[in-house]
């Protein structure tokens, strides 16, 4: 008796259907990896980048001709990146406790890497608001082990969101969180969103995504509530479209919801996802970071 392939696309509601192209199938970009995450889309150059965290290194595809290659190693063991408003690139270093800033001349900066004097962490996603802040998550995954980076205590003794201002200022956002980790804002930035894998570190922390609305200042959050619950595995890394539905990393694949927290659908994927961002000229692909490998798919909609 032989049994059936698990089908690509688990549709749980009907809107789901307008949001995939059913006969587009998973590539498989590249594999190789220990823990891909953090994938970014440098537009300027036709290029995808994601890290390899135990690997320390940063591995690059070319859009042009889909060859692969190392782009940094090692690399401060960096997780999650995001562009800024100039295209340069915005970096979470485990190994180096801080968030960093490539400048066009290719030059280093450090953006921030200490919170009341004491030094971060292990910064993991990032995100930049229209406004040139930038919003970062800062859990202990980078000091909890040498594996993703380098064991050491946590300085500041709380796992919290933190907004740097344009002019460097820095300040706590969410401080309700076990481990912060994924973050994204809706399309009018009136929401943003945080995962809490808190579970790795408390059993009894529920995988969730959080929402928190933005205050009428831009700068400071209201009080969160739960977004989302996962049904497989952590909630991750995680990017929003042009019409408000979030696409999350989970232990099954992808998951895709509503601007009101309805889980429209799947994709399967056999091994446990970490990040995704949308890329290519349309912003209509998902790249999507799944443990050895790194895979894509054509969706229907764009990332915003």
């Amino acid at each position: 008796m032989t049994t059936s392939p698990t089908p690509l696309y688990d549709i749980k509601d009907s809107r789901f259907s307008g949001l995939i192209h059913g006969n587009a199938g998973l590539e498989r970009l590249w594999t190789g990896g220990r823990w891909c995450e953090g994938p970014v889309y440098m537009a300027a150059g036709k290029y995808l980048l994601w890290s390899d965290i135990p690997n320390d290194r940063l591995m690059r595809w070319d859009e042009t001709d889909g060859s692969v290659s190392v782009y940094e190693q090692p690399c401060r063991h960096h997780n999650g990146h995001t562009t800024d408003r100039q295209g340069r690139l915005i970096s979470c270093e485990h190994g180096g406790r801080a968030v960093s800033r490539i400048e066009h001349d290719g030059s280093r900066t450090i953006v921030a890497d200490r919170f009341d004097g004491k030094r971060l962490n292990s910064p993991n996603d990032v995100v930049v608001k229209s406004d040139g802040s930038i919003w970062f998550t800062d859990p202990t995954y980078g000091i909890d082990s040498d594996y993703e980076g380098h064991a050491a205590p946590s300085e500041i003794g709380a796992s919290q969101v933190y907004r740097c201002a344009p002019d460097g200022r820095i300040s706590v956002v969410v401080s309700d969180l076990v481990q912060p980790n994924g973050l994204a804002f809706s399309p009018d930035e009136t929401v943003l969103y945080v995962a809490d894998t808190g579970q790795t570190h408390q059993p009894d922390c529920a995988p969730k995504i959080r929402k928190y609305p933005v205050d009428a200042n831009g700068s400071t959050l209201g009080p969160g509530e739960d977004f989302a619950m996962s049904d497989c595995g952590l909630f991750d890394g995680f990017r929003v479209d042009v019409s408000g539905n979030l696409w999350s990393s989970a232990g099954d694949g992808v998951h895709c919801y509503s601007p009101d927290g309805e889980l429209l659908g799947k994709i399967r994927i056999d091994e446990v996802v970490a990040n995704l961002c949308f890329f290519g000229p349309n912003r209509n692909r998902l790249a999507i970071c799944a443990t050895t490998s790194v895979y894509s798919i054509y969706v229907r909609t764009r990332g915003c």
